[in-house]
Parts: C-alpha cells; sequence; structure tokens
C-alpha cells in the first residue's frame, strides 16, 4: 500500500494540541500511522470518556470547539483523524479504502489500543456510519450514544439528490477544493484560518485518495459491499436501550431526514429531549460546536 504522510509544518498554524499516534493494520501486511488527540491525563483517566468521530471530508480540528465544552465538564475527548485525513497515513489508491477497513482502523485505535470503556460515541457524518456500526457491533463497551447529522444507510432507499450532487462534484472536481467543501457545508462560513486548518492536510492532490473514495463508500444499492453488515447494525441498534441523543442542526438537507428515523427506531431515545441545533448547517461542529458541546455534556451527566 502507497502511503502519504503529510508534513508536520503544514500544522503549524493551526490551533489545535499535536496528536498521539498509534499503528493499525494495513490489510497489505503493514501498518498504518493513526493520529488522535487525548484529552485525559494519568490524573483523569478514569473520567467518563467521549469518542468523538468526523466525517468527510474534516479531521478531528472539527471538534475544538465541542472538545473545549466536555472537557470543562470533565470529560475526557478522544477525537481521531479517520485514516486519510488530518495527521493520520493517508492511503494513495482509492481502493485502499473499504468501509470495513474504516471501521476496523477505529476499532483497532479505539477499544484495542486505548481500551476504552463506558464510552459515550459522539458520531457526525462518516463518523456515525462507522461509529453506529462500532456500537452495534461491540455494545458492551459503549454506555450512550450521540448522533449528530448522521445515519447509517443500507442502500435500500435512495440518498437525497443533494448528497448525489455533492458525490458527482467529489467525483468530476480535477482539483478537490477541501476548504470549500467544509465551508459550503457551513451556514455562519469559515474564517480564512480556519478553512486553511482543513486544507493543511492535503498539500498534493495525490493525498486526497480518501476524501475522493468516502462518497463512492456509502451505500446506495441493496447488494453494495456495506449493506449486510450495515442491517445488522440495525437489528442491534432496534434493541439499544441505553442512552441515545439525536442532536441534528436544523439547516442540514443531506441528514436531516435521519433523525426522526433514529427517534423512531431506537428505543434509547425514549424519554429523552433531543436538541434541535439551530442555525447550522452539515458541519454543525463548526456553526454551533459549544451548543452541541453543551448538550453532549449535559447528556452524559444525566
Amino acid at each position: 500500500m502507497d502511503v502519504y504522510r503529510t508534513p508536520e509544518d503544514r500544522f503549524a498554524d493551526v490551533d489545535w494540541p499535536e496528536p498521539a499516534y498509534v499503528e493499525v493494520t494495513d490489510p497489505d501486511g503493514g501498518s498504518l500511522r493513526m493520529a488522535y488527540v487525548d484529552t485525559g491525563t494519568p490524573a483523569d483517566l478514569e473520567a467518563p470518556v467521549a469518542l468523538l468521530l468526523h466525517g468527510e471530508p474534516t479531521w478531528s480540528y472539527l471538534y475544538r470547539h465541542v472538545v473545549a465544552e466536555l472537557t470543562a465538564a470533565g470529560v475526557r475527548c478522544v477525537v481521531p483523524d479517520l485514516i486519510g485525513f488530518g495527521r493520520s497515513d493517508k492511503p494513495l489508491a482509492m481502493g485502499d479504502h473499504t468501509y470495513a477497513r474504516h471501521v476496523e482502523w477505529v476499532r483497532e485505535l479505539a477499544l484495542e489500543h486505548l481500551d476504552l470503556r463506558e464510552v459515550t460515541l459522539v458520531g457526525q457524518d462518516w463518523g456515525g456510519l462507522i461509529g453506529l456500526r462500532l456500537v452495534a457491533e461491540h455494545p458492551d463497551r459503549f454506555a450512550r450514544v450521540v448522533a449528530a447529522n448522521t445515519g447509517l444507510p443500507t442502500g435500500d432507499f435512495d440518498m437525497p439528490e443533494i448528497w448525489w450532487e455533492f458525490r458527482r462534484a467529489v467525483e468530476s472536481a480535477p482539483i478537490l477544493d477541501i476548504g470549500r467543501f467544509v465551508e459550503s457545508g457551513c451556514l455562519r462560513g469559515l474564517t480564512d484560518a480556519d478553512r486553511a486548518a482543513y486544507d493543511a492536510p492535503f498539500p498534493t492532490e495525490e493525498a486526497k485518495a480518501g476524501p475522493r473514495a468516502m462518497p463512492t463508500l456509502v451505500p446506495t444499492r441493496p447488494d453494495d459491499p456495506a449493506t449486510e453488515a450495515n442491517r445488522a447494525a440495525w437489528t442491534v441498534l432496534q434493541a439499544w436501550d441505553k442512552p441515545f441523543l439525536v442532536a441534528f442542526s436544523d439547516g442540514d438537507p443531506i441528514t436531516g431526514a435521519m433523525a426522526p428515523i433514529l427517534r423512531q427506531l431506537v428505543p434509547g431515545t425514549a424519554g429523552i429531549d433531543h436538541p434541535t441545533i439551530a442555525g447550522a448547517g452539515h458541519f454543525l461542529q463548526e456553526d454551533a460546536g459549544a451548543e452541541l458541546g453543551r448538550a453532549v455534556a449535559g447528556f452524559m451527566a444525566s
């Protein structure tokens, strides 16, 4: 597997902590370096822990405002960069990225290397597609779930047209402008520094195989390679009675329809006040990260 590793100096001006790294399995027999930020210290590793998973085409930096609220509330935050994103290694072939591999890479980091237990999952976009699979496949490791602008598609129902437009744009763009794509998913815009932070992991076009591949990995037909695993995950989630918070924004046309479905189908949503984050787009962590952080902190405290 040919891999690109972003030079560290690309992150010199990014206001986000230095990560730790672990080696996760390269299916070709080697290993890949996976980055993560862990706010825990030896003094507070018994604190409640949240695993915050980002999506396409962002990285852990997306959660900085959420993390500020959670750490102030005494929560340990573990925030990985998915393989192909952020400071993690970036396989250069789109075919190196599969849904199953991304689930396994996060599992290896969070549940094997870090041995996290009693976890609160916070998943947005692909962070939910990956995280909800982990919850369903390892339910004993998770205490509660926060689904934020995400879902778990099986390919049995079509994706909205705006998502298809996004996929076609990613597939056809000769130069993939990562910062512009992130900004297009925000209602409140991005500062120049924040846009630069999203561009930082990808100094070359060849390094963007992950962002280019991810839309093609979303199950869009009933015979998709990930369909059976996602259907199996839904079977578990439809019996999940641990606390499950649906914290969607009011301005995401891509995932908005999933909020009532999750509230209807997952038993753990019952009796919980599910917030709608106002004035926020798909990347609600950018538009309203503090509000989302306070909602998650309150949910974990309850």
